[in-house]
């Protein structure tokens, strides 16, 4: 994106129902990672510049245990460049890959695509991570939709929490927005199909209520053009939004 800083105001999705995976833009691995509700608990890597991993002999691949993920949240991996991975259970699930399996993984990698549908019974993976440049333009399959509303719900709370607010006695609290269930993110699942833009830049709050304006931008591959189509579909009236009343704490959807 040609202005990278817009993107953390802004959040692109793009829901391929059928194919099973979400194109988003404005979401980075820590972001993920933090909003999913069963996190993994190995991780092949497949393209990546991590260090500190393990080797795997069998596949010949590098992988990440439980507690190499808190590294990697703490690692950078949007200056990765590339960076793609699978979940899995445990390490002798590796060894049971067939050569055409890992054929498969390989070029699941290197394409960013895969050549059937990328759940592997051996693996149990709940995930397939592509990306090459993190929270620019990324691609994930889910096999659980419920893992993708429960996450953006997290993500955008986090994105609209209004920070430390003064109290009567000039002390200052944090109240973080409550998360949006995944039931109430599931309201926009036919948007999400056509491409949608969720603006914080232009999100709009009071001591009552916040607001996040939704505007449908459509299918997007390169997110330079997706930005520019959002610059000025947003200065028409938005085509739903997130509201968050502050006072009982609950989201609801509103769309025009």
């Amino acid at each position: 994106m040609k202005n990278q800083a817009a993107g953390r105001n802004i959040i692109y999705i793009h829901m391929n129902h059928t194919a099973r995976y979400i194109l988003s833009s404005g979401i980075q691995f820590p972001d993920f990672i933090k909003g999913i509700p069963d996190k993994p608990s190995n991780l092949l890597l497949l393209k990546h510049k991590f260090e500190d991993g393990y080797y795997n002999m069998h596949t010949r691949l590098s992988f990440a245990t439980s507690e190499n993920v808190e590294q990697l949240l703490e690692d950078e991996v949007f200056r990765y460049e590339e960076f793609c991975w699978v979940d899995f259970s445990d390490e002798e699930d590796l060894n049971e890959l067939t050569g055409q399996e890992l054929a498969e993984l390989l070029y699941l990698g290197h394409i960013k695509s895969p050549l059937r549908p990328p759940f592997y019974r051996i693996l149990g993976n709940q995930f397939v991570y592509l990306t090459e440049e993190d929270g620019l333009f990324n691609k994930i399959y889910y096999k659980k939709w419920e893992h993708f509303f429960s996450m953006i719900g997290v993500v955008i709370s986090h994105r609209v929490s209004p920070g430390r607010e003064r109290t009567l006695f000039g002390r200052r609290k944090y109240r973080p927005a409550p998360f949006v269930p995944a039931e109430i993110m599931q309201l926009l699942g036919g948007q999400m199909r056509e491409g949608v833009v969720f603006s914080f830049d232009k999100t709009a709050g009071d001591r009552l209520k916040i607001e996040v304006p939704i505007w449908i931008v459509g299918d997007f591959m390169d997110m330079d053009e997706m930005y520019e189509e959002y610059m000025q579909l947003s200065r028409l009236v938005p085509d739903g939004r997130l509201v968050l009343d502050r006072k009982a704490g609950e989201w609801k959807v509103l769309l025009e």
